[in-house]
């Protein structure tokens, strides 16, 4: 099954390929995956180029959730996810808070990082005289790629060299911090970070004072890191206990406690926190999918954070102070509303132009607030009537489709559902006994 030259060939010839090689039934395989291309070949042509190798689409669906009061100002958040009542969840968290107050969000910081690592053979002493000496070279030598950054009022923040020999013998680092305003900046940092690497090779190569070996500098990588505590934004909800009474919230004193309690644990026990967190990032990778940013580099930072202390625990946190209830998270969050996907994707256009064509740190806020909704609607079900009967009501028709339930079968089973515990041995019972 392996090949030579694949991706040589069309796309065309890959899907032959494909099909003969790995499909049991060739032809119904190349129709599902011709199915999913687009009708406009300009569009579907730009699709194929965003990756190498492409074969089809593969689509998630895109959904609104509405009525989120951040910052006084109402926002419609766009969620691409295919797990069925997120979507929904969200939009009732920003119901439920739009009538408190709202959501308060603030970005702390927007400082991102990367770093040249490298192996010296010598005295550290010498290699931080020729850093301390030198410095402004690694700003000059960049300048031709960071101007137009600068234009926008970003660029390199600071550089520093650090002694890492400790972690690993004769391993050091130049150790960059960066504000790349509205665009995720990826491709600029690393571009950035090579230059840094290429000057301070010149620069040990001509240093006089350096033996040999010293100047022997063997770079061994340069890159951003994906970990940014300080680009950092705090979503809050806040208001008196005695109005968070609702239809299922009878002694808000009571559910308060509950709520915090139920935070504490994911603090504290490991377990409870990594599917707490997730909850959370329900929201955010919805929103960061949908406006075309990176949600991998997303996931990886904010897990990081997570861990920050030296044990992973909840990202959210909740108090009850002098009769207060307060809800919030930190969060790490590199993102970008200009350059990647976010000028060549179609429905990431819209998705901002849904947001209101948000700056970078607007859209820190936005999904910040996404985030602690979907948390708040988890935990609220958690501690109230559990997660299962609002979730597994959205799962419905999922199970419906996955057994081709007809329309009026979904009908029925809807209406049967009203009053009955959804569960998938359940619905199979109901379509069994609705088609014999």
């Amino acid at each position: 099954m392996s090949i030579n030259g694949f991706s040589k060939l069309s796309k065309e010839e890959k899907i032959e390929w494909l099909a003969t090689q790995h499909f049991s039934n060739p032809e119904d395989g190349i129709a599902t995956l011709k199915k999913y291309w687009n009708s406009d070949l300009q569009l579907q042509n730009l699709h194929d180029e965003f990756i190498e190798n492409t074969i089809s689409n593969y689509y998630l669906p895109i959904g609104i959730a509405p009525n989120f009061l951040i910052n006084g100002k109402t926002y419609t958040i766009p969620m691409a996810i295919e797990e069925s009542s997120v979507v929904a969840a969200a939009s009732k968290a920003a119901k439920f808070w739009a009538k408190r107050g709202g959501f308060t969000a603030q970005v702390i910081d927007t400082e991102k990082i990367g770093q040249v690592h490298f192996n010296f053979y010598g005295a550290f002493n010498k290699l931080e005289l020729l850093f301390d000496t030198y410095k402004s070279r690694f700003f000059e030598d960049t300048l031709h790629i960071t101007q137009n950054m600068q234009k926008r009022s970003g660029g390199i923040i600071d550089i520093q060299l650090l002694n890492q020999s400790h972690k690993l013998p004769n391993y050091y680092q130049l150790h960059a911090t960066f504000n790349t305003v509205d665009s995720m900046g990826a491709n600029f940092i690393n571009t950035c970070l090579e230059q840094f690497a290429k000057t301070l090779v010149a620069l040990a190569e001509q240093e006089t004072s350096f033996t040999e070996e010293e100047k022997n500098i063997q770079i061994i990588m340069s890159i951003l890191s994906n970990y940014v505590p300080n680009c950092l934004v705090r979503a809050k909800v806040s208001c008196p206990v005695e109005d968070l009474a609702d239809k299922k919230i009878s002694n808000p004193q009571e559910y308060a406690e509950k709520f915090v309690n139920a935070v504490k644990i994911a603090e504290v026990e490991t377990y409870r926190a990594v599917t707490h967190n997730k909850g959370i990032m329900n929201g955010v990778d919805a929103v960061v999918i949908a406006t075309g940013n990176d949600f991998r580099a997303i996931e990886a930072g904010a897990h990081a954070y997570a861990a920050k202390n030296g044990m992973y625990s909840s990202l959210s946190h909740a108090s009850v102070e002098n009769g207060i209830f307060t809800f919030w998270m930190d969060i790490p969050l590199a993102l970008g509303t200009v350059g990647g996907l976010t000028s060549l994707h179609p429905m990431v256009k819209i998705a901002l132009e849904i947001l209101g064509k948000p700056n970078a740190k607007e859209l820190m806020e936005i999904i910040a607030v996404a985030g602690l909704a979907q948390n708040f609607a988890a935990l609220n079900s958690l501690t109230t009537t559990g997660i299962q009967q609002g979730h597994m009501k959205m799962h419905l028709m999922n199970i419906l489709n996955q057994f081709e339930a007809t329309e009026t079968e979904k009908k029925k089973a809807i209406k049967h559902f009203e009053t009955e515990t959804v569960t998938h041995a359940g619905v199979v019972r109901f379509l069994e006994n609705l088609r014999k």
